[in-house]
């Protein structure tokens, strides 16, 4: 026969660890979701302005100083990028 206090304890012990689990786990998951979210907008966000910024500046070396030729193609490629995530959408 088996003590009373040690089946207690272990009733205890099995509470608070599914306790635990439903609430949290979540919470860390969720708080890791949100911090490494967060981190790589703010590499991700820098980098894609910066591209940005040095494809216009390569289409105008490119299109020998034509500053509008650059727009309208930098314009298109955005266009085109805007249309095919246009598609890809759930209604």
């Amino acid at each position: 026969m088996t003590d009373w206090t040690t089946e207690a304890t272990d009733v205890i012990e099995r509470t608070v660890a599914t306790v635990r689990d439903k609430t949290v786990e979540p919470a860390r998951t969720a708080t890791r979701v949100v911090v490494y979210g967060l981190l790589a907008a703010l590499i991700a966000i820098p980098a894609v302005v910066l591209l940005t910024l040095g494809a216009f500046r390569g289409l105008v070396l490119a299109e020998q100083g034509y500053v509008w030729a650059a727009w309208v193609t930098l314009g298109g490629i955005f266009v085109l990028a805007g249309a095919f995530c246009w598609t890809k959408r759930n209604p």
